[in-house]
């Protein structure tokens, strides 16, 4: 195995697979991008007792696709500068317990398992020192700064977790304490930033990387045949389909409002979005999930593009990837209007209420709209990684100003 080189050695813990295919990936994004300039470990999501032995899970199985396709290696250079490692040790699946000294006490237990490894592959690459970013993991992450020593402490904060009930179980109180302790909270919108600043001053807003390469308007030659065969003005929406993110009451009335218009969702569903009730409107259609290199053809063919996000803990200072690719494509966009959103008013129409969603997409329709094309597409190529991760080094960078450098 090569040895790293570079100034700074990075280790990235996150619970998104790095085998994950078909979803993007912040973490992943940023890992690739990191590596262009500085050595990086990305931890992959550790199997616990559940993930490998109940029936429901397909987790443990894709894994053991991932490590065998490797030749069985947990520790692989998936491209220069650029290395995985696969946990091989479960750890105890504990969110149920109550949330006591006996939940902290397994935690940390968790933790110095899969610190262990984690210290073992540093060894194995030769690393002295190293900073480490969590991805928003205050459970599995809460006791690595005192596990692995690393020289600077990153909680990379992208999403409100809290809102969902098995984060919050234990984070609501684990979080806030886990902010007060690392060296830098990192977030990718300003609300999350300002959130993140109430437990540590050293809190700073990187902003959003989005990997657009493939979202070149001028690389659509076809339009998919499925798509071809419903009528327009299409009214497109490309994502996962779930209740806890999109308002699929606005979607229903849009489509009531005007059968005139064709309603195309693209993604995968789940049990709380609408879809029964949704795919009985003659002028909605669900195409189903696709891969992300078919999306842009599928974006490219749209007359208005939409992201009807519901308002709630979850979404409020979420930062939608989407709209950048919608944007990257040259396309109108109507949105929900958040916070974060306010950052593309420019560009986006943004409506508060199923009323304001149908007017603005009318606008449109009729050619009334924010911006060029090609201004929608400068815009939009403003949000890369390289700026992101360039904004997080270099806070890091000011942290570690001070210290020695060793690799």
């Amino acid at each position: 195995m090569n040895k790293p080189s570079g100034r700074t050695n990075f280790v990235i813990t996150s619970r998104q697979p790095w085998e994950e295919k078909q979803l993007g990936s912040n973490i992943r994004d940023m890992a690739r991008t990191l590596s262009e300039t500085h050595p990086v470990l990305f931890v992959n999501e550790p199997l616990d007792w559940s993930s490998r032995f109940s029936k429901k899970s397909e987790r443990a199985q894709r894994r053991d696709e991932f490590i065998a396709q490797n030749g069985g290696r947990h520790l692989i250079e998936a491209q220069k500068n650029l290395w995985v490692l696969s946990p091989k040790n479960l750890l105890g699946s504990i969110n149920w317990l109550p949330d006591t000294g006996l939940y902290d006490w397994a935690n940390r237990y968790n933790g110095t398992i899969l610190s262990t490894e984690i210290r073992q592959a540093v060894s194995e690459l030769g690393w002295k020192s190293f900073v480490l970013i969590n991805d928003n993991d205050m459970l599995q992450g809460f006791f690595l700064k005192e596990l692995l020593k690393p020289a600077v402490y990153v909680y990379y904060l992208r999403d409100n977790f809290l809102a969902v009930d098995f984060w919050k179980r234990h984070g609501a109180r684990l979080e806030p304490l886990l902010m007060s302790k690392v060296d830098l909270v990192a977030s990718n919108s300003l609300y999350l930033a300002r959130q993140a600043a109430r437990y540590n001053p050293n809190s700073v807003y990187v902003g959003q990387g989005c990997d657009l390469k493939m979202f070149d308007p001028s690389a659509i030659s076809e339009i998919p045949a499925d798509l071809a065969a419903i009528p327009k003005p299409r009214i497109g929406y490309a994502g996962a389909l779930t209740g806890l993110r999109l308002d699929g009451g606005l979607i229903e009335t849009v489509a009531r409002q005007r059968p005139d218009w064709q309603v195309v969702l693209i993604g995968a569903t789940d049990d709380s979005f609408p879809t029964e009730r949704l795919n009985a409107l003659p002028n909605v259609t669900f195409l189903g999930a696709k891969t992300p290199g078919e999306i842009p053809a599928y974006l490219a063919a749209m007359d208005v593009l939409i992201n009807p996000q519901v308002l709630n803990e979850v979404t409020i200072g979420n930062y939608p990837r989407k709209i950048d690719e919608y944007l990257a494509m040259g396309k109108p966009v109507v949105a929900g209007k958040t916070e974060t959103m306010a950052l593309f008013d420019q560009h986006v129409y943004l409506a508060e209420n199923a009323e304001q969603f149908i007017a603005r997409i009318d606008d449109i329709l009729n050619g009334k709209v924010l911006s060029s094309p090609a201004e929608r597409i400068a815009f939009a190529w403003e949000h890369t990684w390289e700026n992101s991760v360039g904004m997080l080094t270099d806070a890091i960078d000011q942290l570690l100003v001070s210290q020695p450098q060793t690799t």
